[in-house]
This record gives structure tokens, C-alpha cells and sequence, in this order.
């Protein structure tokens, strides 16, 4: 999975959780209270970091963003108060629609060390949530699209000789062997790569929380390192 690949999965999900927070809020005779609140806190803070991202703080998109959030009185939700939130799920909801009919031009900017800690941080959130599986996924992508990333920068080829994209471990591999880092680097990318694999074909139970912390300290130490801050 690329990072291109990351946006859409992320904002399907965040267009997905939207359409559930909606729903309760409009059968919700009482406000919100504590885990939904905890819900609706972690979506709008992850649809506020893809937007921004995406599109800047000057963007439209953004601005509207910001006014929705900004509404007095926002985590108060309930059937007879939830216009706020479906503003901030239109928003969603339009990001979804840029990024499947691919209007976004900059998604390819995305291979920007900025944009890599974005997406590093979703991971990290996720890990923050017990959710070692897809925290593992993430940074595994976020891990592959910076050694794809490095190869470009070095002029070292990303793709087989069938024409097929290299994985972790041949780009890991090649940029061992032109000497762009270590041996004992490779050798921790190698571990990292098992890991994501594990998590990516469901082989939950061979690798834990702890190790998931390691591989986030080491892609964002290793992301700013190759590819600058």
C-alpha cells in the first residue's frame, strides 16, 4: 500500500465514521457523552490533519473546515442540534469526492518528508488506541514510499524487470548495495518489513505493541534523516 493509497483508505473511513456519528446525533435524544464524545474528537482531528495537508490552511476547504468546528458549544450534539457536525461530514465527504475522481494534483506531493510525519502521526494515533495491527500497516507504507522516495532521489530503478513496483525488502536491498545507508540499517528495515508483512496477511499474534513502537521511532528517525524535515 503506497501513501496514495493511505489518503483514500483514510478518508473512506473518516467519511464512514461521519455517516455513524451522524446518524446517532440524529437519534439522540440526550447530548453526546463519553466515548462518543472520544469519537467524535478523534474524527474531526484527523479530518482537520488531512485537510490541512491536502489542501493548506488557505484553502477553502480548510477555511470551511475551521468555521465548522468553530460553532459554540461544538461537542454539545444531539437530534435537535447536529448541523454543525454534518457541515464538517459534507467536508469529508468532499474530500472523498477530490481525491476518487482524482482532481487532487498535489497528492503526488505527498512523498514530502512534512507529508510523511502526517501520516506517521496517523499511525502513531492509532498505536496511542491499542491498534498495534493497522499502525503497523500504516508505517509499513509510510516506511516503503520513503525508500521508494530515497531510490528516486539516488536515481536507483523502483521497479522489477517486469515492470511491477519493488516492495520493501528490493528497494531495501538496492539501496544497501549503493551503500546509501548501512548494513545494520538494512538489517532493521528487514525486521520492519516482517512486521508490516505480518500485520498486512492478519498474523496478528507474532509481533507486539512494543515492537510496533520501535518500528514508529525508527521510520520517523530514518524518514527525517534520508529525506529532510
Amino acid at each position: 500500500m503506497n501513501v496514495n493509497d493511505i489518503v483514500r483508505k483514510e478518508i473512506e473511513s473518516l467519511v464512514t465514521l461521519g455517516s455513524s456519528i451522524v446518524q446517532k446525533a440524529a437519534n439522540s435524544r440526550s447530548s453526546f457523552e463519553g466515548s462518543d464524545i472520544a469519537e467524535v474528537s478523534s474524527w474531526i482531528t484527523r479530518l482537520g490533519q488531512l485537510v490541512k495537508k491536502l489542501y493548506g490552511e488557505n484553502s477553502q476547504h480548510y477555511k470551511n473546515y475551521s468555521q465548522a468546528i468553530s460553532v459554540e458549544g461544538f461537542y454539545v450534539i444531539h437530534s435537535n442540534w447536529y448541523g454543525h457536525i454534518s457541515q464538517v461530514q459534507g467536508i469529508a465527504l468532499t474530500v472523498k469526492h477530490d481525491v476518487d475522481n482524482d482532481l487532487l494534483s498535489n497528492i503526488r506531493g505527498l512523498l514530502q518528508a512534512e507529508i510523511f510525519g502526517n501520516f506517521l502521526e496517523i499511525g502513531e494515533h492509532l498505536l496511542s488506541e491499542g491498534y498495534k495491527d493497522a499502525a503497523a500497516v500504516t508505517i509499513g507504507a509510510v516506511l516503503e514510499d520513503a525508500l521508494r522516495e530515497i531510490c528516486k532521489i539516488n536515481g536507483i530503478s523502483t521497479t522489477k524487470p517486469n515492470g511491477s513496483p519493488m516492495t520493501i525488502e528490493p528497494l531495501n536491498t538496492e539501496l544497501a548495495k549503493a551503500e546509501i545507508y548501512s548494513k545494520l540499517v538494512q538489517k532493521q528495515i528487514t525486521s520492519f518489513a516482517h512486521i508490516r508483512n505480518k500485520a498486512a496477511h492478519g498474523q496478528y499474534s507474532e509481533y507486539d505493541h512494543a515492537q510496533v513502537e520501535l518500528m514508529l521511532l525508527f521510520v520517523q528517525s530514518f524518514s527525517e534523516q534520508n529525506l529532510g524535515s
